[in-house]
């Protein structure tokens, strides 16, 4: 049987879903990307390897996404934001190790500039930084006139056959989050992981991170055949490496 998920009230009405394993710390959290949920490879694998090591552990689902509620096409990278602030003051105890993907990168490197208290460490999985300014300057004349026309577009999506919505609404309030060039403000450390055949998000992309970081702990690790979701095994081995030098390390990683 499938445990369900524990549900967090939201001011919006909405409410969270999320998975918490009480263990030692720094716990760690994990950030999903856009239009992905908790229920993915990377986090049950990370939530199973903290499970298995006694290790505090959260996975979650943001608003419009997974088992949470609210409408995707309402919602924006700021929404998403809250909910990562609302899961670190509420759900997760004490200092956390945020595993970030895709958009989760960015969701991580936002939280640890509003909650720098509460994050020990961040582990960026192609980070997708400031993506609603590069989704805007990719656009062609055709999504850009759907977009002031409609308000919306259908961005075409190989794992969704029907694709998704980009909404005004989003690439409009993206613009209140953007990193780069920096500085990025956090001085823990870093992890950066990037597949160098990543299709959505270019690894030179990381490299940009790094370098506007504030913090001088900060390593990247390139993998050479590895696209934009790294969850294959060893991409995974990979992942659970870094988790682990950072638990085990008084001084992180």
């Amino acid at each position: 049987m499938v445990n369900e998920p524990a549900s967090l009230a939201c001011i919006d009405g909405n409410s969270l879903a999320y998975h918490y394993s009480a263990g030692d710390g720094p716990g760690v959290l994990f950030c999903t990307g856009f239009r992905s949920n908790m229920t993915g490879k990377k986090a049950t694998s990370l939530e199973n390897w903290c499970q298995s090591q006694g290790q505090q552990f959260t996975r979650f689902d943001y608003r419009g996404h997974g088992k949470s509620g609210g409408n995707f096409r309402d919602l924006t990278i700021g929404d998403w934001l809250k909910d990562t602030i609302s899961i670190l003051d509420s759900v997760a105890n004490g200092p956390q190790l945020l595993v970030g993907s895709s958009m989760g990168g960015w969701i991580s490197f936002l939280a640890a500039n509003a909650r720098p208290e509460k994050v020990a460490g961040i582990i960026a999985i192609a980070p997708a930084v400031d993506m609603t300014k590069r989704a805007l300057s990719n656009l062609n004349a055709e999504a850009k006139r759907e977009l002031s026309e409609k308000g919306e577009w259908m961005r075409p999506s190989k794992y969704d056959a029907q694709g998704y919505p980009i909404t005004k609404k989003l690439l409009d309030e993206g613009e209140l989050h953007l990193l780069l060039p920096g500085p990025i403000g956090f001085d823990g450390p870093v992890r950066i992981l990037h597949g160098m055949r990543d299709d959505a998000v270019p690894w030179e992309l990381s490299l940009e991170i790094a370098a506007a970081l504030t913090s001088n702990d900060v390593h990247i690790n390139l993998v050479k055949d590895g696209d934009h979701r790294l969850s294959r095994p060893n991409d995974i081995q990979l992942l659970l490496r870094l988790v682990s030098s950072f638990l085990t390390s008084s001084k992180g990683f």
